[in-house]
């Protein structure tokens, strides 16, 4: 029996290589399906390997979907906190800064978002509980954020805050879905797009206010 080169995977690919295209796959799958209709054959055959090799890679399914939503996780917590450190110096808004900063961590795997949202991993287990954690951590810089941005419109209402931290999930998980369909929009086209939306946004509503 032939054993596996610790830098080799299988048709001559090395092994880091074969890991990362395993990593892109098994993301774009449980982001796309969710972790319980995911299979670790399905992405097996996806990248063209064996499924016994892809446990000795990774481990269980859920070892593989940690491999998974931890760089994903750590990357998004990244770039938003480094957005929430910056000052404001009258240049974009921060949502729009926000918004921009996520786009640019997703780019090219907008299904990455939906990996630690996942309503299907199994109450209890390490991948629900480290997705909890990246979740609540994403949640608590929204909270901060649209705190902040209600303080200066005048309301300190706490209800206001958490209606809104839940409003704006909703808004970039949508934004995500129609970013995966429209694959050619780049973040900065997508930003750009956020601007204009939210300033038609801005004139409908003085609009309603001035007929009211």
């Amino acid at each position: 029996m032939t054993t596996l080169s610790s830098r080799a995977g299988t048709k001559g690919v090395p092994r880091a290589a074969r890991e990362r295209q395993v990593l892109a796959a098994a993301t774009e799958e449980f982001g796309r399906h969710g972790y319980e209709a995911t299979t670790v054959a399905a992405i097996a055959t996806r990248v063209g390997v064996t499924k016994p090799l892809l446990h000795q890679y990774f481990g269980s399914k859920q070892d593989l979907y940690l491999a998974c939503l931890n760089p994903v996780g750590d990357r998004l917590l990244g770039a938003l906190r480094g957005v929430m450190a910056q000052q404001d110096t009258g240049g974009p808004s921060t949502p729009l800064r926000v918004l921009h900063a996520l786009f640019t961590a997703l780019d090219g795997q907008g299904e990455a978002w939906f990996v630690p949202y996942d309503p299907s991993l199994p109450a209890g287990t390490d991948a629900a509980l480290r997705a909890a954690h990246y979740r609540d951590a994403i949640d608590g810089l929204a909270a901060i954020g649209t705190a902040e941005l209600l303080n200066a419109a005048g309301s300190s209402d706490p209800l206001d805050a958490d209606a809104l931290k839940h409003a704006w999930r909703g808004l970039c998980t949508a934004l995500v879905r129609w970013w995966i369909n429209h694959p050619d929009q780049s973040p900065e086209a997508m930003t750009r797009r956020c601007a204009r939306l939210f300033g038609a946004t801005r004139t409908l509503l003085a609009t309603g206010e001035d007929s009211t």
